[in-house]
């Protein structure tokens, strides 16, 4: 269920070949540039020999004064942005382009995985769980109040099912407004077949449309990933886990339905709690009511999410069985 070992060598295969893809170009620009303005080459040749002529003095004398050398590299460096603007490049022209200028294309950047490198992993692990054809139909542009009554209501907010749902609808817009900002979590809880799931579906497509890195489990999927994770040790594994900890957007489908355990336990509170303290927004959707997740789970994992989390509770009847 996680990254395998041969998608994390296919995440580093592309970062091999987009180097090589701007040093290809750069190349090509520099060839250009060597035949439309030569004195830049002449420059360039000056600043090689008098490189060598540095390294040769420094051998000779660790401590040799090489200012003079410095300050005419500066003069070079100038010299040769002037020459590119008076032809009408810019400055950048003989430069290395990056996809990504945060790692340079390598995927890593001050010791830890990229952005981009996550972002990669997260959309190879959507890969096995495709649900772009379930996204076209569950988005909020067909989002159904319709399916919602008007004559249950809520016993603590005296609202209807209805309005409850349109509420729901609003707070998981402004959800996604606010992606990435503190405290920004929902947990979607109600009885089966009240809409939670088709509610993170319509989040999760709104999110995925904006370019969000976004990961969407069922609980299962996302304990078993867990457990790969932590008992299989490769690059891999390692990834799923760094993805799954840093996505924009994490969807926990259902929780309640997996096996409990100690592990499943602390996996869970590592998971939410590492999420709130880096801002990076988790949506938890689950059949169990408030007071049914302090008595399956620590209270330590409890008091973290409903501190940090706004709930959305649904009611009404069955939409499943409506349809039918």
């Amino acid at each position: 269920m996680a990254l395998l070992n041969s998608q994390y060598d296919t995440i580093m295969r592309h970062y091999d070949e987009v180097r090589d893809r701007h040093r290809s170009e750069l190349d090509a620009r520099i060839l250009e540039i060597s035949r439309t303005i030569p004195e830049i080459s002449k420059l360039d040749q000056e600043v090689a020999h008098s490189s060598v002529q540095a390294a040769r003095a420094r051998i000779a004398d660790p401590g040799a004064d090489l200012s003079l050398y410095y300050k005419r590299l500066e003069e070079i460096a100038g010299q040769r942005i002037l020459l590119l603007k008076e032809h009408g490049y810019p400055a950048d022209y003989l430069e290395m382009k990056y996809d990504c200028p945060k790692c340079r294309d390598t995927g890593y950047s001050d010791g830890k995985r990229c952005s981009c490198f996550l972002k990669e992993a997260a959309d190879l692990l959507a890969e096995g769980r495709d649900i772009t054809s379930v996204l076209e139909k569950e988005n909020f542009s067909h989002f159904q109040l319709d399916y919602y009554s008007d004559r249950i209501r809520s016993e603590s907010t005296g609202k209807t099912a209805r309005e409850t749902a349109e509420d729901a609808m609003f707070k998981a817009i402004a959800f996604i407004e606010k992606i990435g900002e503190p405290d920004n979590h929902l947990l979607i809880y109600g009885d089966t077949g009240v809409g939670k799931t088709y509610l993170s579906h319509c989040i999760l497509a709104e999110a995925m449309a904006r370019k969000y890195a976004t990961l969407y489990f069922t609980a299962y999927d996302f304990f078993e990933i867990m457990a790969d994770a932590k008992f299989t040790h490769s690059n891999g594994q390692e990834t799923s886990d760094a993805a799954i900890l840093s996505s924009d957007l994490l969807i926990i489908d259902d929780l309640g339905t997996e096996l409990g355990n100690s592990f499943t336990a602390s996996s869970l509170f590592r998971v939410v709690n590492e999420r709130i303290l880096s801002n990076k927004s988790t949506i938890i959707s689950t059949n169990l009511m408030p007071d049914e997740l302090s008595d399956r789970y620590t209270e330590r994992i409890t008091s973290r999410i409903f501190s940090h989390y706004s709930l959305i509770k649904l009611i009404g009847e069955d939409i499943r069985i409506q349809l039918r």
